[in-house]
């Protein structure tokens, strides 16, 4: 499989897969959610220069996941920017390298774009697998009431 990460701008046709699959993962915590809500966040996120921009793994017919830069992704905590979000992965393509892919690629348009700064995080669960990709815990928070991390990286620029 030869993985390409580009601009969801560049491939919008994903979106029809992309959707089914996070609404479908997240439909236990974001119960009111709808599939035409998720396309719409998506669309927003069609840009190659401003915020929010969502990149996608795929090998041109088939996409297998994606992830975002964006300028905040928690509630309550809009005193840090940019942030990593909205990473996943299709069930089937996981364990794969796919999501470090998606990761280091949002690193590095964080870097082009912002120069040296801190690039954040939030996870309910994934920690141990952010801290492997060079991710430091930051402090605790809660969303929807589920305790989670916020969590760090020093992004260098070009």
């Amino acid at each position: 499989m030869a993985i390409q990460i580009d601009h969801l701008a560049d491939y919008p046709q994903y979106i029809e897969t992309l959707a089914p699959w996070i609404h479908d993962y997240w439909q236990p915590l974001l119960r009111d959610e709808t599939i035409d809500a998720r396309i719409k966040k998506l669309r927003n996120h069609m840009s190659h220069t401003s915020l929010p921009i969502a990149l996608v793994a795929h090998d041109g017919t088939q996409v297998y996941g994606t992830a975002a830069l964006r300028v905040h992704d928690l509630p309550g905590r809009e005193d840090l920017s940019p942030w990593l979000g909205g990473v996943f992965v299709g069930q089937t393509y996981r364990r794969q390298g796919i999501g470090s892919k998606l990761c280091h690629a949002v690193e590095q348009k964080a870097a082009e774009l912002f120069g040296n700064s801190n690039l954040y995080l939030f996870t309910l669960d994934q920690q141990s697998w952010y801290q492997g990709l060079g991710w430091s815990f930051h402090e605790t928070c809660d969303w929807m009431g589920h305790e989670g991390d916020i969590m760090t990286k020093q992004i260098v620029g070009e």
